[in-house]
Order: structure tokens, then sequence, then C-alpha cells
């Protein structure tokens, strides 16, 4: 009878922390996706751009998400999440509510001032807006996707409002979130005039103002 051949020792070598490496990638790939439409715009990007410039195979992209647009879609997630987190989570959930409306509005759109001046931000955000102009598909899936949740969070905010009274009840929070959000977007947008607190305030007054009780 042949004699058996001993077990293996098991391997002193540490196991390849493969969701450690997964994340690295993702967050390679992230920064290319994003680099690359701020620099040649939506329409010259391409997975293979992304996937030369973040020093992955293209496969490992196919792998995860099915089009550039779905990639610039979660860079753009994960890019909204990181500047929460740089923030101290100051807004993490929702818009605060301390019981002035004022106040908490503002300062979200002062936060909101801030991520618009990021080179970041910037660059990348205007290439995908100046295609959403003509690429309707592509606009659309953009704003349900990234702009909605964001309008959504005004919309509480305003209705918690008309719940205290300091907003009137027939007030259509929809459409009220549109007279301090929708003027600093065109100019942001269109370059008519500069960003700032100041400007943000103000829009917060004059809005609030014509909203409040009569």
């Amino acid at each position: 009878m042949a004699a058996q051949k001993p077990a293996p020792a098991p391997s002193d070598k540490p196991h390849p922390d493969v969701s450690r490496r997964s994340q690295r990638s993702r967050r390679a790939i992230y920064d290319a996706a994003l680099a690359l439409v701020g620099e040649v715009g939506y329409p010259k990007t391409t997975i293979e751009g992304i996937a030369a410039r973040a020093g992955v195979g293209k496969q490992t992209i196919y792998r995860w998400w099915t089009s550039k647009a779905d990639v610039l879609l979660e860079a753009f997630l994960d890019l909204g999440e990181q500047a929460t987190q740089a923030a101290g989570e100051a807004h993490a959930g929702g818009i605060p509510d301390t019981g002035d409306l004022a106040a908490d509005l503002k300062a979200v759109l002062r936060a909101t001032v801030d991520e618009l001046r990021d080179p970041k931000f910037e660059a990348p955000s205007r290439a995908l807006a100046a295609e959403g102009v003509v690429d309707e598909k592509l606009g659309r899936e953009f704003v349900t996707k990234l702009l909605e949740p964001s309008l959504r969070l005004y919309v509480d905010r305003l209705r918690s409002a008309q719940e205290t009274g300091d907003i009137r009840p027939e007030v259509d929070p929809r459409i009220a979130l549109e007279l301090f959000v929708s003027p600093l977007a065109q100019r942001w947008l269109q370059y008519t005039g500069p960003i700032s607190y100041e400007y943000t305030d103000t829009l917060v007054d004059y809005a609030l103002h014509g909203l409040a009780p009569r």
C-alpha cells in the first residue's frame, strides 16, 4: 500500500483583500470618469478612456456598470457623499430642522455654493449639464437620479414649515423651492452673476417674505 503524502502545511502568505482592492479600483474609476468628462466633455468620454486613465481593464468597468452614464451617475453620488463627510455630516439625512426655516435653508444653500465652486465638482457638472440640454434621455436620467432626490429634501423641509405655520398651507412646496434653487442654478450655469453666501441668503429672504402667512 502506497504511503499517503502528508497534507501541505497551511501557507503563511496573507490572502489578498479582494474587497479593498475592488474599492480602490472603484475609487480610481470614479476619479477618472469625473476628470475625463470635465476635460473632454460627455460625448468624447468613453469606457475605454476611463479604464485607461484609472489603470484598470475595461472589462472591470463592464463588470460593474453597463454604460458610461451609469459610471458617472455613481461617481457623482459618491462625490456627494464625500462632500457630506467633509462637512462633518452636518446635513446628512436631509435639510436640518432647527425650528428656524430661514437659517436652515441658508445653511444648506451656502454648502451648495461651496460645492459649486469646487473645481472637482464644477468641471464635470458643467459638462454633463451642457450635454443634458441636447441629449434629453441623459438629461432626464440625471435629473431623476441626482437632482430630484435633493429637491425632495427641500420639499420635506418646507412641508415641515407648513405644519408649524411658517409657510401658508396652500403653498406647493415643489414650486416654492424653485424660488431659491432655480435662480442659483441659472446664475451658476450661465455665468449671469457671481454666486456667494450673500446671494443665496438674499434668495431665501426674498422667497420667504413672499411665502409668509398673510
